[in-house]
Parts: C-alpha cells; structure tokens; sequence
C-alpha cells in the first residue's frame, strides 16, 4: 500500500492506499496499532477493491495537533480531503446534491469498530457494508464512561497515568482474588507499565470520546436500508468477547452474521484473509 500524508488545520493525517478495485473498502485499526494493519489485504483484495487504512490521531505517523479535539465533524473533513473520497458528503454527513455517490464498505477492528459504527451512524446512504472485528462500541465500557465522559473521571485518569502506583496494587489484588481475568491482567499491565504507554493510552483514549455510536439508531438505520453487517471475533478472545456481537447480530436479523474464528483478541492476521474475505463478499 502506497504512504501519503494530508494536511488537516495544523495537523498532518497520515493514510495508506493500495488496490484497484471498484470497491472502496475504509478500514478503521485497533488501539495501538496503524493503518499497516490492514497492508496484508492489498494482495488478495486488491483486484475487487480500493483499499484506504488511515492512521488515528496519536497512532502511527499521523501526526496530530489539534489538541484532545476529535470530532465526526474532523473525520468527514479529512476523508473529504482524500481524493479517493472527495464526494463522500457536505461536512456534515449529507450527501452534495447532483453529484453521484460512491458507495463504500467499513470495517473495523477493537477500538476501530468503534470508530466504524459511528461513520455508519452519520452516513447510512454511503454504506454498502460493515465488517466488524471484536468491535468496541456495541455496548458502553463504565471505566472509558467514568474515564473520558466526566470532567472528575478524567482527571483521575490522568493522574493515574502519571501515579500508577494504587492502580497497579488495586490489579494484582483483584488478580489473586480471581476478580480480574488473568488474560485482561497481562493485557492492562503490557499497555500501562512504563510511562511513555500511559501517556499515549491518556491521549488516545481522551481525544477519541466523541466517538460514541448510538446503537439503538444504528439497528434502526441497518433494519430500515437493510445494511449487511458482518461480525468475526475471537473463540478465545478474552478482551473483547463474541456474546456482545450475539446480541447486537439478534437485533438486526436478518441482516447481521458472525462467524467466530479460532483466535484470540488479534483477528487481522494472514491465518484469518479467508473469513475476512467471505465477510466481504456480496
């Protein structure tokens, strides 16, 4: 997938792009990783689509100066900036007059299925598709609630990311006690253990808050334009589990599918392109 960068205000958007095809396949990456995550769908799924992977503010290359500011509003700007998606919309989700619109397909992964179904919420008539992997953003998480929507919440989560210490002891304790999962222990001690990984997880988490799909509008809107959506997660994922994908997938029957993979939190691996390609096959 070719580089490119896309001046956003003072910011500078880094994205990818690769494939030929007459489809626009969006994809959306989890928390900690890039754009790059998508690179190894190029080869096989170059020919049917157009590939577009962009880099999240504060992950990546993108390089993000806007402050924690990070709206819907900033999102459709820069995809109308991309010359791939100039005719998505008007700035504010509806489509320009006159023009003819190209429709594209979603997808994405952990903390990006979040991201994916809030583009879906906002602009339901562009969408041919949505393919969710271990999707965040089906239900509400407490602790991002408590961490990013109250202005209390916010600044004990910042001071925690500077003084771990209790947080650490309040982990192990409920690790012992069988309180905490042990696979969600290791993965909350990998992404808080040094200092530089706080400081990302309090940037990354605060600047993407805004991004909160109502998922009551959204099984209305799939209902109501018959809107596939696809659902893969991990048998043995312990971060983001399947039974909140079940649900979501009953609300919206006839139209949703999910397919679970023998895998854990990871689904975008080599091992997994052919569910994801019959995920996306029409």
């Amino acid at each position: 997938m070719q580089s490119f960068f896309l001046t956003y205000r003072s910011s500078r958007i880094h994205f990818l792009q690769g494939g030929h095809g007459d489809k626009i396949l969006l994809c959306f990456h989890g928390y900690g990783e890039t754009a790059a995550s998508f690179a190894f769908l190029e080869g096989p799924l170059g020919t049917a689509f157009t590939l577009l992977a962009i880099d999240l503010p504060f992950h990546g290359k993108t390089e993000w100066n806007e402050g924690m500011s990070f709206s819907m509003e900033s999102l459709l700007e820069i995809l109308q900036g991309i010359e791939l998606l100039k005719d998505l919309a008007d700035g504010t989700g509806t489509p320009t007059p006159g023009k003819k619109q190209a429709r594209i397909l979603l997808t994405g992964f952990s903390m990006g299925g979040r991201i994916a179904l809030s583009l879906l919420e906002k602009i339901p008539d562009r969408v041919e598709k949505i393919i969710l992997l271990a999707p965040d953003g089906l239900t509400v998480n407490p602790w991002y609630w408590l961490a990013t929507q109250t202005r209390p919440g916010n600044r004990i989560f910042r001071y925690t990311m500077k003084h771990p210490g209790w947080f650490f002891l309040v982990l192990r304790i409920g690790n012992l006690l069988g309180a905490v999962n042990p696979s969600v222990y290791k993965f909350t001690r990998n992404y808080v253990d040094n200092p530089a990984v706080r400081e990302a997880l309090y940037h990354r988490w605060t600047v993407l808050r805004n991004f909160r799909p109502d998922i009551p509008v959204i099984t209305s809107l799939v209902r109501e334009r018959r809107i596939p959506v696809r659902l893969l997660y991990g048998q043995y994922d312990r971060i983001i589990r399947s039974g909140k994908g079940e649900r979501f997938k009953k609300n919206i029957d006839p139209f949703g599918e999910l397919f679970l993979l023998p895998s854990g939190h990871q689904l975008l691996l080599e091992k997994h392109l052919e569910p994801i390609r019959f995920a996306l096959k029409d």
